[in-house]
């Protein structure tokens, strides 16, 4: 699955930095998190960077974006890939 950061986010700035996918940007209100670039930190961390930084535990797994370790992997190696 994809993470999402709900409205209870207080724009403390410190998960975008985390992010290795640089999937976090400052949205309208709060930031928000790409679905195509979040692996949940697979391939990087054994967990995910912006959860754990997060003070207020504001981000969730997204129920609308669905995927299996495998998938998250695979997107991993295709983002990197990308970065060379």
């Amino acid at each position: 699955m994809s993470l999402l950061i709900t409205d209870e986010c207080i724009n403390c700035d410190v998960c975008e930095p985390a992010c290795p996918n640089l999937a976090i940007s400052q949205g309208k209100e709060i930031y928000e998190i790409d679905p195509n670039r979040c692996t949940e930190c697979v391939g990087h961390f054994d967990s995910a960077q912006c959860v754990a930084v997060c003070p207020v535990d504001c981000i969730i797994l997204d129920p609308d974006w669905v995927e299996s370790q495998n998938s998250l992997h695979n997107k991993y190696l295709k983002l990197t890939a990308e970065q060379v």
